[in-house]
């Protein structure tokens, strides 16, 4: 598949990403998408792969077989129950 096309801005600021690019990260028609500047580049995704990513880092820092949701029931209870 290309990586590089070249579209062109039309009005309003609106241009089409083109059907194998949608197809490629699963855009369907009225989707949400996240543009995102990184140095003088636009990043388009999608929630769901913003949302991977950002587990990933996460993943990335946390020990294997910790789990910082059950950490933060916990740390929930104790301190209702000492209220």
């Amino acid at each position: 598949m290309e990586t590089e096309y070249v579209v062109h801005m039309g009005s309003g600021g609106r241009f089409v990403i083109p059907a194998k690019l949608r197809k490629a990260i699963g855009l369907q028609p009225g989707d949400p998408v996240i543009l995102r500047l990184e140095e003088e580049s636009l990043i388009v995704t999608t929630p769901e792969r913003a949302i991977r990513a950002a587990q990933a880092i996460v993943r990335g820092h946390v020990p294997a077989g910790r789990r910082l949701s059950a950490e933060l029931i916990e740390e929930r209870r104790h301190e209702a129950d000492h209220e």
